[in-house]
């Protein structure tokens, strides 16, 4: 299984990765750790907004690429709800590959 994430930093943007270990990888973030992105690094991480579930690395880059080429409108439409993937993404992305995961249980 791999999951793509979104992360609220600091600053109020958006960070978003992929990963097969979802705790790993927060702590990493909010630790800072010399595994964490750059990016989260400089622009330190605050809170992990949304994660999607899929069966391999293949699709979570798929999604975290469609993602990151989103607006910021578009991406705090996602985060207020997760479930509006086919909505923002279309026919550009075979939503039904993932499944989006309640932040609270990561």
């Amino acid at each position: 299984m791999y999951y793509t994430y979104m992360l609220r930093c600091k600053d109020n943007s958006i960070y978003t990765g992929i990963t097969s270990d979802v705790k790993r990888r927060m702590q990493e973030h909010f630790n800072k750790d010399k595994k964490c992105a750059k990016y989260t690094l400089t622009h330190s991480a605050k809170k992990l907004e949304s994660v999607w579930k899929s069966e391999n690395r293949i699709l979570a880059s798929k999604l975290e690429y469609r993602i990151k080429h989103l607006s910021k409108i578009e991406k705090e439409k996602l985060i207020k709800n997760n479930s509006l993937l086919y909505e923002i993404f279309g026919e550009n992305l075979d939503c039904n590959e993932y499944k989006s995961i309640k932040v609270s249980s990561v």
